[in-house]
């Protein structure tokens, strides 16, 4: 793993550089039923914008199956398919498997279809992580984005690994006792990194936000399908049921996300790490992030202090911030 920019890469790829860039078909139409403010409905509307007509999309059980699938309807203009719950994974190696097939048949066109698979918290960090691993150790050309709301939304925001430390959830509920909930007491899953680190094969992984900084989100989708094989996007979806804040607000949460640093920013393209928000930097602090939410009502100082240190810790003291925990300070010593 390089610490320096890939530089070189943006003409290859055809960066979007302008809001005119971005294609004007809508292909996440109308027809869904996400929650005012959800962030996830924006990710699906953007990577299909990217991805284009030819694309075949599948998508787990999650909160975003629930909404894009009622009554007869979809807001879908492109081939899309529901899987079960940990199976994002194999159906994107299964879908892109057939289409080799078909190619070595000749029965399908020289143009290329995309195969894309979105997960959320359950379906990408949780059940189907091992699904997802699996997928990644292939030679398919094929993208999984998990969508991450921190929580299992589609069952009435229950907790999952992808919880931020310390919050509210239906199973993680504060008490007279247990002011935090011993349940929550555990630091967010680094699912990309983890997944980036574990398979030295795969050509490109990103962490993201469908907006914030602008266009970031859309250009990561566009080089993860260009750079081919198998790909995976992280992408953090602010969402106000689960978080507790007004919808009006779920922009500015992703940004605040970003600018704490309680999100790191990344991508890592052929083993080369560039950081699409530097918070080495500078950051803005995580309480401000964190008094947004009403899932954060009952932390105290000391929680917010705690929850800065880990953060700070990330920046400063780990030899890759935001991807690899080991500490410099430990590096140096066995040195």
């Amino acid at each position: 793993m390089n610490g320096k920019a890939a530089g070189g890469d943006e003409e290859e790829y055809g960066r979007i550089k302008g809001v005119h860039l971005v294609p004007e078909e809508e292909l996440y139409t109308s027809g869904h039923r996400t929650c005012e403010g959800c962030e996830s409905a924006l990710t699906m509307r953007q990577f299909i914008k990217v991805a284009g007509p030819r694309t075949i999309v599948t998508g787990s059980t999650g909160c975003m199956y629930v909404a894009n699938t009622s009554y007869m309807s979809t807001p879908w203009e492109v081939p899309w398919m529901h899987t079960q719950l940990g199976a994002a994974g194999p159906s994107a190696v299964g879908t892109a498997a057939a289409l080799r097939a078909l190619a070595r048949k000749g029965r399908d066109s020289k143009e290329k279809v995309n195969v894309i698979a979105f997960c959320g918290d359950l379906g990408g960090a949780d059940m189907g992580l091992s699904g997802i691993s699996r997928a990644l150790q292939t030679d398919y050309d094929l993208l999984i984005i998990l969508y991450d709301n921190e929580s299992a939304a589609n069952t009435d925001i229950q907790a999952t690994g992808l919880t931020t430390w310390g919050a509210q959830t239906t199973f993680t509920p504060t008490g007279t006792v247990d002011r935090v909930n011993r349940a929550s007491m555990r630091w967010k899953k680094n699912v990309a990194a983890m997944l980036a680190v574990g398979h030295p094969n795969v050509k490109y992984v990103a962490t993201a936000c469908a907006t914030y900084p602008p266009l970031d989100y859309m250009n990561k989708v566009k080089k993860a399908l260009a750079i081919g094989g198998p790909t995976l996007i992280h992408s953090l979806d602010p969402c106000p049921k689960g978080w507790d804040y007004h919808p009006r607000y779920s922009h500015e949460l992703g940004e605040l996300a970003i600018r704490s640093g309680i999100f790191p920013l990344w991508e890592l393209t052929n083993g080369v790490l560039k950081y699409s928000y530097d918070a080495r930097k500078s950051r803005k602090p995580v309480r401000e992030y964190l008094e947004s939410q009403g899932r954060f009502s009952h932390f105290q100082q000391s929680d917010f202090e705690y929850v800065q240190s880990v953060v700070d810790e990330m920046w400063e003291e780990w030899e890759v911030p935001g991807v690899l925990p080991l500490r410099l300070s430990a590096i140096k010593s066995v040195k």
